[in-house]
Formats: C-alpha cells, structure tokens, sequence
C-alpha cells in the first residue's frame, strides 16, 4: 500500500506477535476513519494487494446493509475491512460470517451464530433474547480498482451504552461473557479464520463453507420469517435452509422459493 497509516498499538502488535501465522506487514491501522470500507476501496484502487487489511479505532460513518449506520464508538468495538481481488465466490459474506463466529467462539467461548444473510448474534447474561453482536458488509470494487470485493466487519466488543433505537437488539461480547473480552486477540483470530476460509475454498470450493454456515446457524431452518418483494408485498414463510449460491431456501405456499437479498423480518 502507498497510504501512510499509523503503527499498530502496542496491544495489537502484541496480539500479532503471539499468532505468526497472520502478517502484519498487509494491515493499516487509523485511530480515526469516516469508515474502513471506504478507505479499503480507495486503497485497493491505488493498487493495494490481496487480503490487505483497513482497521479503525474508531468509524465517524460507518454503515451496514442497505445504508444503515453501524454504531462505532471508539475503542470498544473491532472495525476491520480486508481487501480480496480477483473473482469472489457468491457465498464470500457467508465465509466471513463463518470465519467471524468461529474468532469469536475460539476466543470468548461465546456460543455466537450466524443469521442469514450477514449478522451474528448471541443471547447476553442480563437478557432473553438474542441479539446482534456483530454484521459484514460485502462490497464491490469501484470500477477503477478492477475485480475484486471488501469485505467490513463490525463487532461490538467492550462495554457501551447504545443509543435508543439499538438498545434492544444489540449486545456486546463483554456483557455475554461477563468478563473484558481480549479485542486484540479476537482481531488477529478473527484474521486468521478469514485466511483459512479463503484458502480452503481456492482449493475446495464452496461446499465445506457453506456446510460450516449451516451448522452455525440454526435459523436457517424452521424460523418464521417475513419479507417483501419486488412488488412490494409483504410474504411470509418458514426458513429451510440456504442453497449451493448461498440464497436462503424459504417454504412458502406449498413451495419453496429463494431469497437473495433484501430486508427479513425474524419471527414472521
């Protein structure tokens, strides 16, 4: 990469230090970015490599799905975006959303699953539901940076008060374990279960990922959902499972019809 960025701190080096497998040299960490996807695209349009790496302390704008804002207080939270070029697989959000459960799972313990298309949630010790912990955003490439995608991650880590509007459905991985949760350590695992998925893939194919998807997330089959389509009408049906693509399978008049995208409602 071309864009100067700051060292990593002494926390985060540390964490690298003690896992050799992940390199360092491909990450640009920013006290302070608007958000890591964004400079993430502009890097990889200046020609920054394969599996380069953008983390923030902090997102003044950071976003998820559709636009949203992705609430991202400094210091408490993992914001990350990784740069992959060439074709991707269709099911690369998925891969991160498995390579994000199990960071989470290796190191808090935390039994976090993935629900269809890109959140992960769990169900906090003060709570009895469960609750978001963490989303990714898949992008493409602007079209002066050739093929390729970045993928951001966000998982709300440390302790934080969410603002009105999240309070009831997001959580923090330190409310579920009821400990401080090691940010750093969870970031280079985090690194690493990326790398492990992608290559297995190259080699593979998507079969192994999408069977590991499957048994992280048991919403996917059985869950009452809602949802409109292109017409804008509003339909209702039961999850049963997600196909060789990725799409989620839903049972739904007698038949079964694939979701790509768009916005569900859990619970119908």
């Amino acid at each position: 990469m071309t864009d100067p960025a700051p060292s990593l701190p002494p926390l985060l080096a540390a964490a690298f230090a003690a896992h050799p497998q992940v390199d360092p040299s491909s990450v640009r960490y920013y006290p302070d970015l608007v958000s890591t996807n964004d400079t993430a695209a502009r890097l990889a349009a200046s020609g920054a490599p394969d599996g380069s790496v953008v983390i923030a302390g902090h997102q003044t704008a950071g976003r998820g799905r559709r636009g949203r804002e992705w609430y991202s207080p400094k210091g408490v939270g993992l914001y990350l975006s990784i740069i992959l070029r060439g074709r991707q697989s269709p099911v690369v959000t998925l891969l991160a959303g498995v390579a994000v459960a199990e960071a989470i799972r290796e190191t808090t313990g935390v039994a976090v699953d993935v629900k269809w298309p890109n959140d992960l949630v769990a169900a906090p010790r003060s709570a009895n539901n469960w609750r978001k912990l963490a989303g990714i955003l898949t992008e493409t490439f602007p079209p002066d940076a050739g093929e390729g995608a970045v993928v951001g991650i966000g998982v709300n880590v440390g302790d934080t008060r969410f603002p009105p509007h999240l309070a009831g459905t997001a959580a923090a991985l330190n409310e579920c374990v009821g400990a401080p949760v090691d940010r750093e350590r969870l970031c280079v695992a985090l690194l690493a279960r990326m790398t492990q998925w992608r290559q297995r893939v190259a080699a593979n194919g998507d079969a192994e990922v999408i069977d590991r998807w499957r048994e992280l997330s048991p919403s996917c089959n059985g869950a009452p959902i809602a949802w409109r389509d292109g017409a804008g009408t509003v339909r209702r049906g039961v999850t049963a499972g997600i196909d060789a693509d990725g799409a989620l399978r839903v049972e739904v008049d007698g038949g079964t019809e694939r979701i790509v995208g768009g916005d569900l409602r859990w619970g119908g």
